[in-house]
């Protein structure tokens, strides 16, 4: 018995999207492809995602697991938002195309009104060379403030170096954490010492010193 192909719903979310607007959340993309989904009856249907991956690197986990799919003619349609989703590098977003076409795959971009099943639309290279240009702007831009934020002194980072925490009356400020630091402080004499990387990492485990993942954990 021939095994019944499926529709992935896919959606990707990279940093720089989430600083522009809420709207690209990887829960509201899952929504909203769901809903079309329901609608068009495009069943049965699986949502994969990539949760923090920018759209010009096309080694990402869930992409990668959709190509797979679609090699092994598992897949009849993927639904995405809009075509910036595939991604923001206009030759390989054109290549993946022709290769979802010779697959037999339907495209669907929701946002964008675009359905392969009705013919190629005449604007999506427009759209994607846009979105090309976007991705290096975007990556100037903010390369510029960071670099502009570091030479003000301003941290460069969300989340405080293990043995730091945040002013509570100075986001831009980290203080000395007076947990962490005595381990920080051992740690450096420890170096100091002469003793190597897994000499001191062997010491604080003996002594079930928590990591700085695990202490960060507690402290969020």
């Amino acid at each position: 018995m021939k095994k019944q192909k499926i529709t992935i719903l896919y959606e990707r979310l990279s940093k720089d999207d989430e600083m522009q607007s809420t709207s690209n959340s990887i829960l509201n993309q899952q929504q909203l492809l769901e809903e079309y989904a329901e609608r068009n009856n495009l069943k049965p249907y699986i949502h994969i995602s990539d949760d923090g991956y920018s759209g010009t690197n096309w080694n990402r986990p869930g992409w990668q697991e959709l190509i797979a799919k679609v090699e092994n003619d598992e897949v009849s349609c993927i639904c995405i938002k809009d075509n910036t989703r595939l991604g923001r590098d206009y030759l390989r977003a054109g290549l993946y195309r022709e290769m979802f076409c010779e697959k037999g795959v339907r495209l669907i971009a929701v946002n964008d009104g675009f359905d392969s099943e009705r013919g190629e639309d005449d604007f999506t290279p427009f759209r994607e060379i846009m979105a090309e240009f976007y991705a290096r702007d975007t990556s100037k831009k903010i390369k510029s403030v960071l670099a502009a934020k570091g030479r003000s002194g301003k941290p460069t980072t969300n989340t405080p170096p293990y043995g730091y925490v945040k002013n509570p009356n100075d986001k831009y400020n980290w203080i000395v954490d007076e947990i962490a630091a005595p381990v920080v402080r051992r740690i450096f004499q420890m170096a100091m010492d002469g003793m190597g990387m897994f000499q001191i990492a062997r010491a604080l485990s003996d002594d079930k010193v928590e990591r700085p993942s695990f202490y960060q954990g507690k402290a969020d």
